[in-house]
């Protein structure tokens, strides 16, 4: 399966989805995490610690796909319409991930237009929402779903336990610490929706 990873605006944990996505799948079958941004964040993510799979440039991406099952890619922010066409005849989901403030639902909303006329497969993802369910994601919720988006029904926590991982190096998976375990979970809640399992 190849999963590209992007959108309109930063800040929205795109690396971060990217990487927890790439981890797993990696229990699944080999993975390859392909860091397509410009700030080549995951590879130096990867160069600070042992992540659980294989992480490269797009360049390196052709030598190294073939041998994995799974490709996982982390897209540059705010591609063009011609980039948004070519990554969606690339991958079998794009994952779009956003947070739930205004001007990122704003942006996402412009992204998902242009992927609607593009046909795409795609679902969108929201991060960075606070470790509670509050009355705010509900709403940000209900809006997308009222608008006809297709969306995870899994959302992202804020969780400060994210950072430390990237700052080792690591996903949060591989960290033993406090809310680590939750935070994997709502990563693996995640791939178990693309996979089709019951949660």
């Amino acid at each position: 399966m190849i999963i590209s990873v992007c959108s309109f605006k930063g800040g929205v944990a795109k690396s971060t989805t990217a990487t927890h996505l790439a981890a797993y799948f990696q229990q699944k079958a080999p993975t390859l995490l392909v860091d397509g941004d410009i700030n080549r964040s995951l590879l130096k993510w990867a160069a600070r610690g042992k992540p659980p799979f294989k992480v490269v440039s797009e360049k390196q991406g052709v030598k190294y796909a073939p041998s994995h099952t799974h490709i996982i890619v982390d897209t540059a922010a705010r591609p063009s319409f011609e980039e948004l066409k070519e990554l969606v005849d690339g991958c079998d989901l794009l994952v779009v991930p956003t947070s739930p403030e205004a001007w990122a639902i704003d942006a996402t909303l412009e992204m998902t237009g242009e992927l609607n006329r593009l046909g795409a497969n795609y679902k969108i993802l929201l991060t960075l929402v606070p470790p509670k369910p509050s009355k705010a994601e509900e709403l940000v919720r209900d809006a997308l779903t009222d608008a006809g988006l297709p969306l995870f029904k899994t959302s992202i926590r804020r969780l400060v336990v994210f950072q430390r991982a990237a700052l080792n190096g690591l996903t949060v998976s591989q960290m033993s610490e406090s809310y680590a375990g939750i935070a994997w979970s709502c990563y693996k809640a995640v791939g178990d929706e693309i996979c089709g399992k019951k949660g």
